[in-house]
């Protein structure tokens, strides 16, 4: 049964260009051979780091949005981690909503409750 997956990974900053583009196909082709489809990659590009992570306080981000079994997971996280260029990494499993339980599941449109100011 096929789920989406949504993964997020910071590079070194100190990478090149050509460096950044070999890591992320590196993981796109790992991906496409473990059966995932749908892939849709996106580099945010080098963004400041909440926190120091390895004395470093820029990341590369980049972005991988797939549907796949949940098996790629694992072997792929464990080469991030063997892997020197990659600071973290995060997978989650999307929700997906079938068009029927959208349509049951309306939000309902509440009105603020109003402040009471004090005097």
């Amino acid at each position: 049964m096929s789920q989406s997956y949504e993964m997020i990974f910071i590079l070194r900053p100190d990478l090149s260009e050509e460096q950044v583009n070999q890591a992320v196909n590196t993981y796109k082709e790992f991906l496409t051979e473990n059966n995932a489809t749908d892939l849709q990659v996106k580099i945010w590009g080098k963004r400041r780091l909440a926190y120091p992570i390895q004395k470093k306080v820029d990341g590369i981000y980049v972005q991988f949005n797939y549907q796949a079994d949940g098996t790629q997971i694992a072997p792929l996280e464990r080469m991030m981690r063997l892997g020197e260029e990659v600071m973290r990494y995060l997978t989650i499993k999307l929700d997906t909503v079938s068009p029927e339980k959208a349509e049951e599941e309306e939000p309902e449109t509440a009105e603020p409750e109003p402040v009471a100011s004090e005097a």
